[in-house]
């Protein structure tokens, strides 16, 4: 109840939480935490694929929040999620919360040559014309690109995570290392966490997904190294800069990132570089020939379900950034 017992907006509108395919696991351990069900809906196909969407409960004056990383089938999740926000909106949701752990074509957030789109900035334009209100997601390829909303766009970070499980390890002589230029303030706040130095892994990408390791600044001899990035995808980056570190005398090496992508010859890749061990969160649901031997995965569960109550209640969302 609100003050002097007059029911407020945020009880009278209910919460529901939604998934669709892209991360069952995620959303349900959410859900748990939170002490909600998931919301029922139907996904299924049209006999040439299209997709059609049925949601089998009321969500009218409902503060709804729909959980989907767009990751891999990155186009079939983004359609879902779209189609959803759409039915939700026509079905007289009060609120449509869009919350992206992994947010696919954030990497396109630029024009890098002449003549190319900006997907990151299509995706946000998608998102709005179909009609969520809020968007909430994680580790972004870069920061600026929340600007590309013209909506609330809550952007959340698995560093702290990160950063509890080596505290957990009581690691001693730890450096962070950043495996190129383009990670050094994510580097730095793990950095910072962990009240540790920082080095670099001076590196040039000739093509795409292809790196040239050159050089490594900083010390890191009989140190135990911990490589971070936002994302590992084919692993040339993040297995290049092991083995210069390697090279250099890295004690032992730990890799991290927030989202594993997991694409091409990932496994090969991490499975012969020097990396002890890789610590990954779940943004991304990984299919079973995807799980590797050296990855452990820890959740992100809480920080997700601790925004989605601060939002419903209307607090502050800015102590989780820090």
């Amino acid at each position: 109840m609100g003050v002097n017992g007059v029911e407020s907006n945020k009880d009278k509108h209910k919460v529901k939480l939604f998934t669709l395919n892209s991360n069952w696991e995620l959303a349900s351990e959410i859900a748990d935490i939170l002490g909600y069900e998931l919301g029922k809906v139907k996904v299924s196909r049209f006999s040439d694929g299209e997709i059609q969407i049925h949601i089998e409960e009321s969500v009218r004056d409902s503060d709804v929040f729909i959980i989907q990383s767009t990751s891999e089938p990155v186009n079939e999740n983004i359609m879902e999620l779209l189609i959803m926000i759409d039915a939700l909106k026509r079905a007289s949701a009060s609120q449509i919360n869009v919350v992206i752990p992994y947010f696919g074509y954030a990497r396109q957030d630029r024009l890098a040559r002449p003549r190319e789109p900006i997907t990151a900035k299509l995706m946000a334009n998608l998102l709005e014309k179909a009609g969520a209100a809020r968007v909430l997601s994680i580790d972004l390829h870069t920061d600026q690109m929340q600007g590309f909303f013209d909506i609330p766009m809550e952007h959340l970070t698995g560093i702290p995570v990160l950063s509890q499980y080596f505290e957990s390890k009581g690691l001693e002589d730890v450096v962070v290392v950043s495996p190129h230029h383009g990670s050094i303030r994510r580097a730095r706040k793990l950095a910072d966490l962990l009240d540790v130095p920082l080095a670099l892994v001076d590196e040039r990408a000739p093509e795409e997904c292809e790196a040239e390791t050159l050089s490594v600044i900083g010390n890191v001899q009989g140190k135990n190294a911990i490589i971070i990035d936002d994302m590992i995808d084919t692993g040339t980056t993040i297995s290049y800069a092991a083995k210069a570190l390697d090279a250099s005398g890295a004690k032992t090496i730990y890799a991290c990132c927030t989202h594993p992508v997991f694409t091409g010859n990932v496994k090969e890749r991490i499975e012969w570089s020097p990396i002890t061990e890789l610590i990954v969160t779940n943004t991304i649901q990984l299919p079973e020939e995807k799980n590797l031997r050296k990855v452990k995965t820890i959740s992100i569960a809480p920080l997700i379900a601790e925004a989605i109550d601060r939002i419903h209640y209307e607090k502050a969302v800015s102590p989780l950034f820090e």
